[in-house]
């Protein structure tokens, strides 16, 4: 498994990182652990998480049981050393804290997973979404800038920032990162730390995706001149791109779990009119190549012209199993060019 580096900073980590998100819901603690030790077997030493987990659906008595059961995992197996753990502070949100983070927020949330975690430090430490808002989540069809004030959002970085210093010099996170972050807020916070000399974004963690390409563009330029590194979750469209939903939901899947809580299943707006025949259309391209579209679609993450570590997850060591067969392929440039013919003629559905 290849190295990378991650923006400025002396953390380095494995290329391709594991999420943990089911991890306390749909994944039971056995399996979860399960999973841990075969990402480690495979040179997967990158876990992400957050203080919100496990999601689907997100309840208020379940925040933080996934940090849980990694600090279990953690403190049965040891070697703290081999790993590097990412979390994240939640932003607003009626199931953790309305008003996201601030300053003293960022002291206690850090303190808080540490001791579920049950370590001494944090590899890098994120904010999951902005205070100000945010057109991730599929709320880019509707975003609305205006109500935001620019210095109040200035003051607001520079607070969080003050926070973060504080706890890299007590030596409890490594590094910052962002997510779910724009280019104009990932610059600010770049701007922001260098002007008070707090720690520098180093990552931001992003959807990404065959199906879902909004960092191609500005944010990509802003990545690549700053020298912040990608962590693209839900590279597989949140299970779209594995094709398992063209005959509705299978038991136990993430679209099924949403159903029986009341959801609409639509994978968080992902399930649109057009979604099944983009799937369709890079499954035939991947049958085309010879390729498993799953390998296809992580390998597609890896060789982007900016640096990405895909977050791969599964529900269980059966799907990780097969996602850990493909994870060192690499695409050949004409399968590259036939991708981006395919995004050209079906572009993103969502």
């Amino acid at each position: 498994m290849q190295r990378v580096t991650l923006g400025n900073s002396d953390v380095s980590v494995s290329a391709v990182s594991l999420g943990t998100m089911t991890f306390g819901n749909q994944t039971g603690m056995a399996d979860a652990h399960g999973q841990m030790d075969m990402a480690l077997e495979a040179g997967i030493t990158f876990l992400d998480t957050a203080e919100m987990y496990p999601v689907n659906p997100v309840e208020r008595e379940t925040v933080g049981r996934t940090e849980e059961i990694i600090g279990a995992w953690l403190s049965d197996r040891g070697g703290r050393d081999k790993v590097e753990i990412a979390t994240k502070v939640a932003g607003p949100s009626d199931k953790v804290r309305l008003h996201g983070y601030d300053g003293k927020t960022i002291h206690q949330t850090i303190d808080a997973s540490l001791k579920r975690l049950r370590t001494d430090y944090i590899d890098v430490y994120q904010l999951h979404w902005p205070v100000r808002g945010s057109y991730a989540f599929r709320q880019n069809w509707r975003y609305d800038p205006r109500k935001q004030d620019r210095q109040k959002t200035l003051d607001h970085m520079a607070d969080v920032l003050e926070a973060v210093s504080d706890a890299v010099r007590e030596g409890k996170i490594r590094a910052f990162g962002l997510s779910n972050e724009s280019a104009w807020g990932t610059s600010r916070w770049i701007d922001t730390a260098e002007r008070i000399g707090a720690p520098r974004v180093v990552t931001v963690q992003n959807e990404y995706s065959l199906m879902c390409r909004l960092y191609d563009t500005d944010m990509a330029e802003v990545a690549v001149n700053e020298d912040v590194t990608l962590l693209a979750y839900s590279p597989l469209a949140a299970g779209l791109l594995t094709g398992k939903y063209h005959l509705g939901e299978p038991e136990g899947s993430r679209a099924f779990v949403d159903k029986a809580h009341g959801g609409p299943g639509d994978l968080g707006g992902r399930r649109t009119k057009r979604a099944p025949e983009v799937v369709a259309g890079y499954h035939a391209l991947a049958h085309e190549l010879g390729l498993d579209p799953i390998h296809m679609a992580l390998a597609f993450t890896r060789q982007r012209p900016f640096a990405c570590i895909p977050i791969i997850g599964a529900t269980n060591r059966d799907q990780l199993e097969h996602l850990l067969k493909g994870i060192d392929l690499v695409l050949s440039d004409e399968a590259l060019r036939r991708i981006d013919r395919l995004h050209r003629d079906m572009p993103m559905p969502y």
